[in-house]
């Protein structure tokens, strides 16, 4: 299967680059390219691609308004947006998390990485940073970002009523960084047990991937973020 990938990136010079980097793969293709979220959307909505590589600070529509759009759209549902970002600890880049992203990718990354994290969003799977993600989050919502306590009778607290408890501590884990063979291995249970749990638990939140079951985890008060 050749994995379509749409670029949206006000700078010419970095599509380019993206572009030579991504079509040099036999098994991915770029579909389109646009240099601002508007123009992102419409083209996303005429390729069908599977990952969209999405820059933040775009004229006009920028990025987290387009995540927006792409993710709220219903004949996108499967459509992956991954961040283009520098790793900034603040509110819009979580916020791209909670419109839909599916993880971030440093802009100085290594092209190996960017192929990777194409290949890891096509799959289906959050692309989430072993730090930067989960510190974003975390520091975020250290600030106040938090939309709910974890009390008994919170907006967070209803929202995790209809997970078993096996599925919310799954959620834990998978809000603490662990893989589907970690979470196994420390459950000892096996990977797809754990995946079969990780679904659910996707299904019952309306979360798209794991990306938002970390954000939903934050928010809920089910983890709490460590301050340093």
């Amino acid at each position: 299967m050749t994995i379509k990938v749409l670029l949206a990136d006000d700078q010419a010079l970095l599509r380019s680059a993206f572009r030579v980097l991504v079509d040099s793969e036999p098994d991915m293709r770029v579909v389109g390219e646009a240099s601002d979220g508007a123009r992102a959307y419409e083209l996303t909505k005429a390729e069908r691609p599977d990952v969209v590589l999405m820059d933040i600070r775009m004229p006009g529509v920028d990025g987290l308004a387009a995540t927006r759009m792409i993710s709220q759209d219903p004949e996108l549902t499967d459509v992956r947006v991954v961040i283009l970002t520098t790793f900034e600890v603040d509110d819009y880049v979580v916020q791209s998390l909670r419109n839909g992203a599916s993880g971030f990718l440093g802009k100085g990354a290594e092209p190996d990485e960017m192929l990777n994290a194409i290949r890891i969003a096509a799959a289906g799977e959050a692309l989430l940073s072993p730090v930067a993600t989960k510190g974003l989050i975390a520091k975020f919502l250290a600030q106040g970002g938090s939309s709910g306590d974890g009390g008994p009778g919170s907006p967070g607290a209803e929202r995790l009523a209809t997970l078993t408890g096996r599925e919310r501590e799954v959620l834990t884990l998978v809000a603490g960084g662990l893989s589907n063979d970690e979470i196994a291995e420390q459950l000892a249970v096996s990977p797809l047990t754990v995946k079969t749990h990780v679904n659910r638990a996707m299904a019952k939140l309306g979360a798209r991937d794991r990306a938002q079951l970390v954000v939903i985890a934050y928010e809920s008060g089910l983890v709490r973020p460590r301050v340093q």
